[in-house]
């Protein structure tokens, strides 16, 4: 049988600390055990512990998984950091299924490079929050994009996914 309590609504103050401009909008939230996770259109929005609310576009986020039995949404972010997100409730609002939707949107083409120690990297076409096309190298810290045959690699395969969209070199 379903629950009939409410689940508590975006408090007045942490709406108005988030940075939502014109032609955005809340679609998603959910309460963590110290604040608030906030879905727009554009961007994720992480208002913990009276910090400032941080805000970061969905073309920040690599990726994203929900453990249910510890309520914990992990965020993995391009630049291969990592948040917690310990959700008060155990029904989150729909916000794990908007980070995917939202992230898989933000994604136009992308290819995996294998590189010759069997580690893998991924070039991604996708796009910012304004629409506009960007492409990404995501992959482990470990990986030294300096190296020549990595970078031959890596830059083959950025031209293969610009090239798949029609976008010059």
């Amino acid at each position: 049988m379903p629950s009939l309590r409410r689940r508590p609504r975006l408090p007045t103050a942490v709406r108005a600390g988030l940075d939502v401009p014109a032609g955005d909008a809340v679609i998603a939230s959910a309460q963590l055990t110290d604040g608030w996770a906030v879905a727009t259109r554009r961007a994720l929005h992480l208002a913990t512990d009276g910090a400032p609310v941080r805000r970061r576009p969905w073309s920040d986020v690599d990726r994203a998984a929900l453990d249910p039995g510890t309520r914990t949404l992990s965020v993995m972010w391009v630049d291969g950091s990592r948040d917690d997100l310990h959700l008060a409730h155990d029904e989150p609002r729909g916000l794990p299924e908007v980070l995917r939707e939202r992230v898989q949107s933000s994604v136009v083409h992308s290819e995996p490079v294998t590189l010759r120690d069997g580690r893998r990297v991924r070039v991604a076409l996708r796009r910012d929050e304004d629409g506009e096309l960007l492409t990404q190298v995501i992959g482990d810290g470990g990986v030294d994009l300096a190296d020549p045959d990595v970078a031959r690699r890596v830059d083959a395969a950025e031209a293969r996914v610009r090239e798949a969209a029609g976008l010059p070199l």
